[in-house]
């Protein structure tokens, strides 16, 4: 039985044939309109075909925030093709996985920066992988001898025609495979439909009173290749007929320009890019514009501390929505109600069409005391096909419709949620569950700290010590053994922090997540209390 089609690049074609002039991309000095931008994705649709793609095969993109990954993402699925974007930091080993892995066809590389050789790696990684036939260079070739011409992407699109008829695709087809580690093992990738995808966009009607009559300016810093970026920022912004300004790398100060040359109302980040906003406001910045300007703030990928929740509000007059989801759930799963006064610390409510619950660990359901932690499990338009290729680990991740997300909440009398930690990363010391992000919201209330990740390290006795790692801020005096000593009157005693270090900076993510596995002690760095 036919299926109506959600085709995800109907996103962009809606609002091409409503609003062809606005302006969809801002890069730089460059501005690209609605109807530019489809013609740009036109010709990257009609490579593809040439090349041999055909509906369902799957084309990898290894790509910043630039404004050719929005073209090729688009191009891919009005060729009927699936994207598999990529970490633009994989080296050329994990390129070849991950095309591997996929049965990637055809590959999109930039050719990145002395620094960053992105084009080297992935054409290594091409190379090695014998399924994948087509590689395109994003870039002019000069530190890769041997590329020939009809491996450059700026060459070939600019051979092809700038009309395309888009290809049906089915609600249930493939729309973009999102590599994830999980917990355990090598990547898998999540599989979502393009109705997954679609929808999850749709939502945002209901979520930011998103309005293409009254549309958005969008800063998107978040890396493009990660769902939050691409799913709510990207997407978001061309299914609403908004205007996406590009910024590749986050940097605080000239994030706030942009903010301020653009006049973004709109803008998304992880926890360590609001506090790297906070810090950044100085001597010059038009801290009353910037607030005047701004409609949405969002936050999700890792919890959001209270402190930062306040201090933005106050220097803002913006509340912080902070939401909830996973690459396997497309990626929104809950939300703070937009024009509510938030409950700090909560991810909200599920997002309509989607339900969520608390379960133990035998799956069942978790039942009466409103403050019982369980593992969140989710249902929905959102929750993805599966890993592809990967009938056990799919079967183990959603059980009768349900996604196991491997976090650990507790939902109030309201029904809103509250994140306690991922699974992995509770802390068992001598038999009892410590819970981190506890502890980094108290620790970031303290006068010295300015970031805080807490971690459990191994112990002989205990299974498992506290640690703190904490940034101060600059020209604080606090010593460690000071923060050591306030922590244990502030927490029970199993589970105050009985190790601090002091770090100038914490490791994170591309995504800007916290690298908790590679907080690790120092010798003669930390300050440890006796353990008893």
């Amino acid at each position: 039985m036919h299926t109506p089609s959600r085709n995800v690049s109907g996103l962009l074609s809606d609002s091409v044939a409503r609003f062809p002039e606005r302006t969809a991309i801002v890069f730089g000095e460059d501005r690209i309109t609605y109807a530019e931008l489809d013609s740009a994705v036109n010709r990257v649709a009609n490579l593809l075909v040439a090349r041999g793609v055909q509906p369902g095969d799957k084309v990898a993109l290894s790509c910043p925030n630039l404004p050719q990954f929005t073209v090729i993402y688009f191009g891919i699925l009005k060729a009927g093709a699936a994207v598999v974007p990529l970490n633009v930091l994989l080296k050329a080993r994990e390129v070849a996985y991950h095309l591997g892995d996929s049965d990637t066809k055809a590959y999109f590389a930039f050719e990145g920066t002395p620094e960053l050789p992105m084009g080297k790696e992935a054409r290594e990684g091409f190379e090695d992988t014998e399924g994948c036939t087509e590689f395109f260079l994003i870039g002019d070739g000069s530190s890769l001898p041997g590329i020939g011409p009809h491996q450059l992407y700026g060459p070939a699109v600019a051979a092809q025609s700038g009309s395309f008829a888009t290809v049906e695709r089915d609600d249930e087809d493939t729309a973009v495979i999102l590599y994830t580690s999980g917990t355990t093992g090598r990547p898998k990738g999540a599989e979502l439909r393009h109705r997954n995808v679609y929808d999850n966009v749709r939502a945002d009607v209901d979520l930011f009173e998103a309005d293409a009559e009254r549309p958005d300016t969008y800063l998107c810093v978040l890396p493009l290749f990660h769902a939050f970026g691409q799913v709510v920022i990207q997407n978001g912004a061309i299914a609403f007929g908004g205007t996406l300004v590009l910024q590749p790398r986050f940097e605080a100060r000239a994030t706030l320009q942009l903010m301020l040359d653009h006049d973004v109302t709109f803008f998304g980040g992880v926890p360590t890019m609001y506090w790297g906003l906070l810090g950044a406001l100085g001597d010059g910045v038009d801290v009353a514009r910037l607030a005047s300007n701004l409609r949405v703030a969002v936050s999700g990928g890792s919890a959001l501390p209270g402190e930062i929740h306040q201090q933005f509000k106050d220097r803002f007059g913006v509340t912080i929505l902070e939401g909830y989801g996973l690459s396997e759930t497309s990626p929104v799963a809950s939300f703070a109600r937009f024009g509510e006064e938030p409950r700090v610390g909560s991810i909200g409510v599920p997002i309509p069409g989607v339900e969520m619950k608390l379960v133990n660990r035998d799956g069942s359901d978790l039942k009466g005391d409103p403050d019982a932690i369980g593992e969140i499990a989710i249902k929905g338009h959102n929750v993805m096909k599966g890993y592809y290729k990967r009938p056990d680990a799919t079967a183990e991740a959603v059980r009768d419709g349900w996604f196991r997300s491997g976090d650990l909440a507790r939902r109030d009398e309201d029904g809103f949620y509250y994140i306690v930690d991922r699974s992995k990363d509770m802390i068992i010391r001598g038999g009892f569950n410590v819970y981190p992000r506890e502890l980094e919201e108290v620790l970031m209330g303290h006068p010295a700290v300015s970031l805080a990740a807490v971690i459990g390290i191994p112990h002989d006795s205990h299974g498992e010590e506290i640690k703190a790692v904490v940034v101060k801020h600059a020209g604080d005096t606090t010593t460690e053994a000071e923060l050591v000593a306030w922590g244990r009157e502030q927490f029970a005693a199993y589970k105050y922090p009985r190790i601090v270090e002091f770090v100038d900076q914490m490791p994170m993510t591309s995504t800007g997540k916290i690298l908790k596995r590679e907080l690790a002690p120092s010798a003669g760095t930390a300050q440890q209390e006796v353990t008893r």
